[in-house]
């Protein structure tokens, strides 16, 4: 299989997780790596042998079909269109837009063009949520009927070295983690149908105690503890809490209840992790995984699905539709609680196609 040429627009910190994930796939040839601070994008191109650029030379570059873009979530829209414009394939971290009239934007354009759009998050293709994904399809916990996904902390100002914008319009829990957790659960369950949310925003400032930022205080736009019901077009029904405002809890981060047992699916921000099924009336039993891309980083798996989809001809699977898709529920969550009603999703996205089970590292089918 041929190789596809890779840009990279954004060279702050995950860019680094980026670089050294597609290392692992042989699809995936980085070229070139560009930010607005040319300084970043030459300092992260002599750590991995790459030239930095300003970002108008990457887009010219003609050996360069897809641009991954790792700006931060106010930037993610005008960048994609950029690539876009500049006639390449984009794939976006999340959020696909900072709401769903800045992502659609980026959607038409790319239909437009005949382009594609991805966006992250990709850690859905990891062992254990594939796993857990073949499971539920095998019928090892019957028909889902509802479930629980959960993240909470303290707050990001913690550890980030700079974690203004996570307290900014695109910020938030909802739409900083809320995408993990809710592209698992379509690729699991299928596509939503309706939310009902109740937010809250407990302080107006935080106080950094992150290098070298400690000390500093930043302001807060946006809620800080978003939950709520998910109602799924095949009837599950999943609680959902997604929290920068909780000092500890024990909820494991997703569970399924099914009419015939139980499961317990790992951490949607990692790749691997242990699935646990208990049948009606037993115990946690961990389940063996069923699929590869388990120990590591991986965060790249689904630009290497594009790429590899480009040259088969078929479709990619962290897509746009999906991505959009979980916007609209996540922006769905703020709507419920400003006007006290449920909100009903509009869009419709098929669950992603599954991987093939027990594949070596690097290779994607």
């Amino acid at each position: 299989m041929r190789k596809v040429g890779i840009g990279v627009i954004g060279c702050g910190n995950i860019s680094t997780a980026y670089l050294k994930a597609a290392q692992r796939f042989p699809v995936l040839d980085v070229r070139a790596l560009a930010d607005m601070r040319s300084d970043a994008a030459e300092k992260r191109g002599a750590e991995f042998g790459l030239p930095g650029m300003r970002v108008d030379q990457l887009l010219k570059r003609d050996d360069i079909e897809i641009v991954i873009n790792l700006t931060v979530p106010l930037a993610h829209t005008d960048v994609s269109l950029a690539v876009l414009n500049a006639g390449k394939h984009v794939h976006s971290e999340k959020p696909l837009g900072v709401n769903v009239a800045e992502a659609r934007k980026v959607m038409d354009l790319a239909a437009q063009k005949n382009l594609r759009v991805g966006c992250a998050p990709d850690t859905f293709l990891g062992g254990g949520h594939q796993t857990a994904r073949k499971l539920i399809d095998d019928g090892a916990i019957g028909i889902p009927v509802a479930g629980s996904a959960f993240f909470m902390c303290p707050g990001h100002e913690r550890w980030h070295p700079a974690p203004g914008f996570y307290y900014l319009r695109g910020g938030g829990p909802m739409l900083d983690m809320g995408p993990y957790y809710i592209t698992d659960l379509v690729q699991l369950l299928g596509p939503v149908a309706s939310v009902m949310g109740s937010t809250a925003r407990p302080k107006s400032e935080r106080l950094v105690t992150s290098q070298p930022m400690n000390g500093q205080m930043i302001p807060v736009e946006v809620a800080t503890h978003v939950a709520g019901t998910l109602e799924f077009e095949s009837g599950a029904v999943v609680s959902i809490a997604m929290s920068f405002d909780v000092p500890k809890h024990r909820h494991a981060p997703i569970e399924i209840y099914g009419d015939k047992g139980s499961m317990l699916v790992p951490d949607p921000n990692r790749f691997g992790g242990d699935v646990q099924v208990a049948k009606t009336g037993g115990e946690w039993e961990t389940v063996p995984l069923t699929h590869g891309h388990v120990e590591g980083e991986f965060r790249s798996i689904g630009v290497a699905d594009m790429a590899t989809a480009i040259v088969t001809n078929r479709p990619h699977r962290a897509s746009g539709a999906l991505a959009f898709h979980v916007l609209e529920v996540m922006e769905a969550f703020q709507t419920s609680a400003d006007e006290g009603r449920r909100v009903k999703i509009e869009s419709r996205v098929e669950r992603p196609a599954m991987l093939p089970a027990a594949r070596e590292t690097g290779q994607i089918d």
